[in-house]
């Protein structure tokens, strides 16, 4: 009962954190974009903006809850909690440090997939359920992109599977540990993986250059068309819980995790999942967005066949190299 209440705690101080750290990331996002594009971001609400995304909140919250007329009330109602739940979900095996972990699971690696998967669920319900051509197409493409995405995901979070003979993340981290994976554990396979997760995680998050469901230009707002007030807001805060919990995972399967070269702990793990969250940023506002054929024309001809290579690379490194799985 301990352990659970235990569990339980750090679950909700996790959950805490991670719907703090995305309210700040829009704003920092703003100002990122600001700064890459010669512009102030937000500046009017609270000290240099930091209180817009607040402000934002609030008057999206009340707004009024709109459905449309032919819509499946129960399936668009659905829809945006479900996409919270899922991405909240996933953080529950993440651990943070040696310690701060909601659910120690030792398949902790197919418990990331498999929510990160059921995303679908939830793009298809809106879009399907909107009763509106743009949300169904921008559903349909979500679903294209999110099914095939995932096969290079799943290949490149299997090389820090192999290479530590175990599902479970915090496994993961004590292996990179007794490896020291600040010297570049292996270089190769493990930063090519790291490499092919990270451009998987923008495709499965729908972040630019993977933004098809959501073209503006062509679908108006994809799946969220018809959304508005606090079904929007959940939406919303799905995609960057998405994009937030799985710099994390990347944190913990490619880059130690907490561990670092001086006292080791939780700022280590922060740092580092603050690096690739802001990376994203990065990538976002400098590249274009793809088409939709360019899209799948690099998923099935570049990323899954180096996936497909890294995972015999990495089963060749744990079967002849010394230090293997242990």
């Amino acid at each position: 009962m301990n352990a659970l209440a235990h569990g339980a705690s750090y679950g909700a101080l996790i959950i805490l954190t991670l719907l703090t750290t995305v309210a700040m990331g829009v704003w920092f996002e703003r100002k990122f974009a600001g700064r890459m594009q010669s512009r102030l971001g937000p500046t009017m609400v609270g000290p240099v903006g930091l209180l817009q995304s607040v402000a934002d909140v609030v008057k999206l919250l009340n707004k009024e809850d709109i459905i449309p007329r032919d819509a499946d009330r129960g399936l668009f109602t659905l829809a945006p909690v479900l996409a919270a739940l899922l991405s909240l979900g996933a953080a529950a095996v993440v651990p943070f440090s040696s310690t701060v972990v909601a659910a120690d699971l030792d398949i902790g690696v197919i418990w990331v997939v498999a929510l990160g998967g059921l995303t679908v669920i939830a793009t298809f319900a809106a879009g399907w359920s909107s009763n509106n051509k743009f949300a169904l197409l921008g559903a349909m493409r979500g679903i294209a992109q999110s099914v095939s995405y995932g096969v290079p995901l799943v290949l490149s979070v299997l090389v820090p599977v192999i290479l530590a003979g175990t599902m479970s993340l915090s496994g993961i981290v004590a292996w990179q540990t007794r490896h020291h994976w600040f010297a570049l554990w292996p270089v190769i396979p493990g930063l090519p993986a790291l490499g092919l997760f990270f451009l998987a995680m923008l495709a499965e998050s729908n972040r630019i250059p993977f933004d098809i469901p959501e073209a503006e230009s062509e679908l108006v707002a994809g799946v969220t068309t018809e959304y508005t007030g606090a079904k929007f807001v959940l939406f919303y805060m799905a995609e960057y819980v998405h994009t937030l919990v799985g710099s994390a995972v990347a944190s913990v399967l490619f880059l130690g995790g907490w561990d670092g070269p001086i006292a080791p702990g939780l700022h280590w793990m922060v740092a580092k999942t603050l690096a690739l969250f802001v990376a994203v940023y990065w990538v976002r506002w400098s590249l274009l967005r793809y088409r939709s054929d360019q899209l799948m024309a690099l998923c099935w001809r570049r990323l899954t066949p180096l996936g497909v290579g890294l995972v015999l690379l990495a089963s060749a490194w744990a079967l002849f190299a010394p230090g293997g799985p242990a």
